[in-house]
């Protein structure tokens, strides 16, 4: 079999970030590691790729081996590579990342590898630079929710203002004036008030809105006018 000569081998691996949202907080999915080293501390979802396998097929297995969970896009993010991230061998990492609501895949998540949400806030510290991954894929979302509005597909089919502001926030890490958030995402056009309230968190409730399909696209820049930006989070 041919080879490259006097070259030295390396394994290759691919590590996947899964943020969700439950309607009130960001969270994002962790395992505890099984095997050494760090094995029984908190980690992303990784494993080494295959020789049969592409990257995006190692991905996908590693994913629903760890924790059950399939049918979910994943997008590549970034490769890590320095020399010394993993004290055992010399492993460069593709991760992959991907945003989902929590409610659609709950039933998937396995306890084999005891899988936990966390608040992205209060999340465990974890192995090798799986931090420094975890804060790329954050800075990835930023960018790609100040362009299209992929937040929305989060959210359930009617929800609340109170609800959509959250959910900009947590994936921004800003706080956004109230009154100012409302006014202006319903001067957009792109939501429909309904008849009925959510009043799980006061008597006086808040109105229940959906999404108005027709403007989703053609509007949404103007919704984000008044989003931070990406840049200076």
């Amino acid at each position: 079999m041919l080879k490259y000569s006097k070259q030295t081998r390396l394994l290759l691996a691919v590590d996947c970030i899964i943020f969700g949202f439950d309607g009130e907080v960001l969270k994002i999915l962790l395992i505890k590691r099984g095997f050494q080293p760090e094995k029984g501390n908190w980690s992303l979802m990784g494993g080494f790729v295959q020789p049969d396998e592409s990257l995006d097929q190692s991905a996908n297995r590693i994913l629903k081996q760890l924790t059950g969970l399939e049918g979910v896009y994943l997008e590549q993010l970034y490769t890590f590579g320095q020399p010394q991230r993993d004290p055992i061998e010399r492993t460069v990492s593709v991760a992959y990342f991907a945003l989902i609501d929590i409610h659609k895949y709950e039933t998937q998540i396995s306890d084999d590898y005891h899988a936990e949400w966390f608040q992205l806030k209060r999340a465990p510290k974890l192995i090798f630079d799986q931090q420094d991954m975890v804060e790329q894929a954050r800075k990835r979302i930023r960018y790609k929710a100040a362009m299209h509005p992929i937040l929305f597909e989060l959210l359930p089919t009617k929800f609340t203002i109170p609800q959509l502001q959250t959910l900009y926030e947590c994936v921004f890490n800003t706080t956004i004036d109230k009154r100012n958030f409302s006014k202006r995402v319903l001067a957009t056009g792109l939501l429909i008030k309904l008849a009925d309230k959510d009043k799980a968190g006061s008597k006086r409730g808040a109105y229940y809105y959906q999404l108005n399909m027709q403007n989703y696209y053609a509007k949404f820049q103007a919704f984000m006018n008044f989003i931070p930006n990406p840049d200076t989070l």
